[in-house]
């Protein structure tokens, strides 16, 4: 079983991480929102990194290019912090470190963002908002691009603190290269976890849940790109 020890981060200002990304939507690559977003490259990659990868501006997580189905969620874990948008540690295959330079868990890489005012409820369940620490309001856009035949899938999953039993959502972003290699929005999948139990919609970092991270289970996708849209 999964297990990390989560430090919550406090409340942040966002307009500084998202400032050197602000522009507009390209034509034709399918994304409607405009404005300052951040950048995020999930690279796929058939050996694994053996620096660190902490403690810089850094826009990219290095994950297996193909994941071994070897633990109850099989896929590299992309542990997730509260705060503004930051890759604390961009390397999936050494232990993972939170953006104050603390181990959280034994591996994977750790991305802060904050809890996301802006999801939408799933049908037929109730919603968990943001309530504590750093929010902001933000569309979440993803696309393959790179040789087409491969394919991938995020999932939000996060441990139920009273049972110690992990939860994973039942919505999730699949990923599979095709032309034109357009964005779609991803927003809920990625900033939600949808509780089939409890039938419950609930924000990242939200619900009592405790250590909640991206499992990405990669199947040939070299490169997944995200952009993060804050919205007025």
């Amino acid at each position: 079983m999964k297990k990390l020890l989560l430090v919550v981060a406090g409340s942040a200002v966002l307009t500084a991480a998202l400032a050197s990304n602000a522009g507009s939507a390209q034509n034709g690559n399918g994304i409607t929102t405009v404005g300052p977003h951040y950048n995020l490259n999930i690279i796929g990659v058939t050996k694994g990194k053996n620096p660190p990868l902490t403690g810089s501006d850094r826009h990219t997580i290095f994950v297996p290019l193909n994941t071994a189905a070897n633990d109850p969620v099989p896929g590299a874990d992309i542990w997730l912090t509260q705060g503004p948008f930051t890759v604390c540690d961009g390397n999936a295959f050494d232990a993972a470190f939170d953006c104050n330079g603390t181990q959280i868990a034994k591996q994977g890489a750790v991305f802060q963002l904050p809890c996301n005012t802006n999801i939408t409820t799933a049908a037929g369940t109730t919603l968990v908002p943001c309530t504590t620490g750093a929010t902001a309001s933000y569309n979440v856009w993803a696309r393959v691009v790179g040789t087409p035949g491969g394919s991938s899938t995020l999932t939000t999953c996060a441990t139920e603190p009273i049972t110690g039993v992990l939860v994973c959502s039942t919505k999730k972003a699949v990923f599979v290269r095709m032309k034109p290699n357009k964005f779609t929005n991803v927003t809920d999948a990625l900033t939600s976890l949808v509780d089939a139990n409890t039938l419950q919609t609930v924000a990242l970092f939200q619900g009592g849940f405790l250590n909640f991270f991206w499992d990405y289970d990669n199947n040939g996708n070299k490169l997944l790109q995200l952009r993060f849209y804050l919205l007025p």
